[in-house]
């Protein structure tokens, strides 16, 4: 079976490699990006959480200089996500994301953030209702950014403020939430009613139970629903203690990933073809219907982004096996084939 490669616009790190380190070099990411791609993976929007301003700038330089000189990086990374700091500090919305380093919405900070920049931020998530949120959502979408709500406790009218606006994603919808919430009036109804909005999902089983996400893609619509991986360091990787972004988290034998004595999760280990598959083992979709989510719809969601940076991205295909592991991936002139386990 063939199909086009996968797209995630959400990963903060793979393979034991942490792109927010600051001190990401080619060849870690190269390793990254090589893991990425036997899972089907070819393109990402390598992710920046949560920082303070003189971090953010650093790690920025250092990922991009990396994606320059890496032998994958150019042809996978087109640009990056920056996925806060303009988010809702209170408990449970905003997850692992350190809420002292959280500030008001500001698009000149990614403008300035950008302007250093080999590469462009093509994605910026944001909670609206912070102070100065519609603002830079509209200010976001009008310079070309793809803008996502996430880590947001916005009621429907402020959801539907951010969608005229200019928002046209929900970050990781289902996740970023506190346990206790309105049963009806909450952000996950508002975001998910609002049609304008599509919406990435974690479909590891762990971020959302397996029978509530398919309730949550029958309500967003398969049409608008997003596969994901929100993948950290320890993606790809063996369970143990590993460095995010400054925290230690521990990759636990059941695949989630925490911060050492905490009850919320710290991204995910998920691969984007496990993803895949997932969705196909639980009876949420058939198999061409889960790739859509993982490829297609991904793209979509992007290209505006895409469109307005002048940029596009390299023609892939994916060859898949009768029990949907990745045999064949090709992405331009780069071949891979792990039948044969031999790699071009």
């Amino acid at each position: 079976m063939k199909t086009p490669g996968l797209v995630d616009l959400q990963v903060n790190g793979f393979a034991g490699v942490d792109f927010n380190s600051g001190a990401v070099t080619a060849d870690a990411l190269d390793r990254a990006l090589e893991a990425m791609l036997a899972t089907g993976v070819t393109a990402c929007l390598p992710t920046l959480i949560t920082a303070h301003p003189h971090e953010l700038e650093a790690r920025f330089a250092a990922l991009d200089r990396a994606v320059a000189e890496s032998r994958l990086g150019p042809s996978m990374c087109p640009g990056y996500h920056l996925e806060g700091p303009f988010l809702n500090p209170a408990p449970g919305y905003a997850g692992c994301h350190p809420a002292e380093a959280m500030v008001a919405a500001d698009a000149g900070l990614v403008a300035r953030l950008e302007s250093r920049l080999v590469r462009p931020i093509l994605m910026v998530t944001v909670a609206p209702e912070r102070e100065g949120g519609i603002a830079a959502v509209a200010a976001l979408a009008k310079a070309g950014k793809v803008v996502a709500i996430g880590h947001s406790a916005a009621d429907f009218d402020v959801v539907a403020k951010a969608a005229d606006a200019g928002a046209t994603l929900s970050t990781h919808l289902g996740n970023g939430l506190p346990q206790q919430m309105h049963k009806l009036a909450n952000t996950l109804f508002a975001q998910l009613g609002e049609d304008r909005l599509m919406a990435g999902f974690i479909a590891d089983g762990i971020h959302i139970d397996r029978r509530a996400l398919k309730s949550l893609i029958r309500a967003k619509g398969f049409e608008r629903s997003i596969l994901v991986t929100d993948a950290v360091v320890a993606a790809g990787a063996v369970p143990g203690r590993y460095d995010f972004a400054g925290m230690p988290i521990d990759l636990a034998a059941d695949g989630s990933v925490r911060q050492p004595g905490g009850a919320s999760l710290a991204g995910s280990a998920l691969k984007l073809d496990d993803a895949v598959r997932n969705i196909v083992a639980w009876g949420i979709a058939s198999f061409e219907e889960a790739v859509a989510m993982a490829s297609i719809h991904a793209l979509a969601a992007l290209v505006p982004a895409l469109t307005a940076a002048g940029i596009a991205l390299l023609e892939s295909e994916l060859t898949w096996s009768d029990d949907l592991r990745v045999e064949r991936v090709r992405l331009g002139a780069i071949l891979r084939d792990y039948t044969a386990g031999q790699a071009a």
